[in-house]
């Protein structure tokens, strides 16, 4: 029966951004997920639409957690309307009061439909109709993801249908009130934290911070704060046989990962704007307390003394400058790393790898990642205290 599905075991896909999986996949196994399968930007994963719960308060770098709802084949659109109109939807829908909303979104391969935005309608359409033919009412559908949400995975003639547990994404924290220019995403800014192996308790630095987001991701770490918890909505909110009580103790055990940190986070910013919108960005995160800021040239920033960690993101001359003017940038971050920096590990996260050669050290690793669309790299410097020691080994790519 589908009204078990709160009970049931099923298949759940997690997605991520391009390149994030194996991280995620850690995040999923550390909550005693098994993970069946990884992808270039997913993992998959089983449990029961209750046990999403703790995936959308706890994960860090995922985007959407869905519950595999049915599977079935379909050639063309009247197929999929078909398909769609078999499941019982009526289990799982509101059709009355505030929680009655639809929204579909659907990732489509399939040569007879040329926009996905004519499948999200005809799936509407037959989810409704099925709604309205079992005794109730064809409730409110758009594009907005506060509510209701139903995932299509439509490749060739095969169709697997998701509830999203997640609703708008995971990596929208509700924090980032501010962005500023070209802000990293929340969930990259948690994985390249994740990448650098940093365990939050060693001081954790951050020039050229933005709008803040990779030190807000930071603290969060250092002191076990589930991101999800930042949050008040979630789609599973929103389906039938909605358990409040399972509710509150997946947050309750969200709680409990919460600890005290004497990490030292600093954060700073040559434009006073930019740190005036990480610090409120930071206090709506409830970690302003645990970031210092300062507003400098990143040369500057004052680094604490025991050793840790620097992550540096710079502009790679894609969305927000010229790479040319960018050149000596990246060298002055190479001076920076041999000049201030010693003892500590070195990470520049960029997307523009002809600048990356200008930092003038050699990578003991390099990262593969995507910000959006643009093939980036974490590159990781070991910094020693004294003269800079050429690695005997090249960084290796994974």
């Amino acid at each position: 029966m589908f009204a078990d599905f709160w009970t049931e075991k099923r298949k759940i896909v997690v997605t991520c951004p391009k390149g994030i999986a194996p991280w995620l996949a850690r995040e999923a196994e550390a909550l005693r997920f098994s993970v069946r399968a990884e992808g270039e930007a997913a993992v998959e994963t089983e449990g029961t639409l209750t046990e999403t719960m703790r995936l959308c308060l706890q994960l860090r770098t995922a985007h959407r957690v869905l519950y595999h709802m049915g599977s079935f084949t379909a050639s063309d659109a009247d197929g999929l309307y078909r398909g769609l109109h078999g499941l019982p939807w009526e289990h799982i829908i509101q059709t009355s009061g505030p929680h009655a909303y639809l929204s579909v979104t659907s990732t489509t391969d399939n040569a007879t439909i040329k926009d996905s935005r004519f499948a999200n309608r005809k799936a509407k359409d037959a989810i409704c109709d099925r709604l309205v033919a079992h005794g109730g009412q064809r409730p409110d559908s758009g594009t907005e993801r506060d509510r209701a949400v139903i995932h299509l995975f439509w490749k060739q003639d095969s169709v697997d249908v998701y509830l999203d547990a997640s609703g708008e994404p995971l990596s929208r924290r509700g924090y980032r009130k501010i962005p500023l220019a070209a802000p990293m995403q929340e969930s990259l800014a948690a994985a390249v934290i994740l990448a650098t192996g940093w365990n939050g308790r060693t001081p954790f630095v951050n020039p050229m911070c933005g709008s803040g987001t990779i030190a807000i991701e930071a603290a969060l770490f250092a002191a076990g704060r589930a991101p999800g918890l930042l949050r008040s909505n979630f789609g599973l909110l929103h389906y039938k046989g909605f358990d409040a009580a399972a509710w509150k103790k997946a947050r309750a055990e969200a709680h409990e990962g919460e600890k005290e940190t004497a990490a030292e986070i600093v954060a700073s910013d040559i434009d006073p704007g930019a740190v005036a919108g990480a610090k409120q960005n930071a206090a709506t995160a409830g970690v302003l307390d645990r970031i210092r800021f300062a507003v400098c040239p990143f040369a500057q920033t004052v680094l604490p003394g025991r050793p840790g960690v620097v992550v540096i993101n710079p502009p790679y001359g894609e969305r927000t400058g010229d790479a040319e003017k960018l050149t000596g940038l990246y060298g002055q971050i190479g001076d920076f790393f041999k000049q201030r920096c010693g003892g500590y590990k070195g990470y520049v996260f960029t997307g523009n790898l002809s600048l990356a050669k200008r930092v003038g050290l050699k990578a003991k690793r390099r990262i593969p990642f995507y910000n959006g669309s643009i093939e980036s790299r974490l590159l990781e410097y070991e910094l020693y205290s004294g003269t800079m020691r050429r690695e005997k080994e090249p960084g290796k790519e994974r």
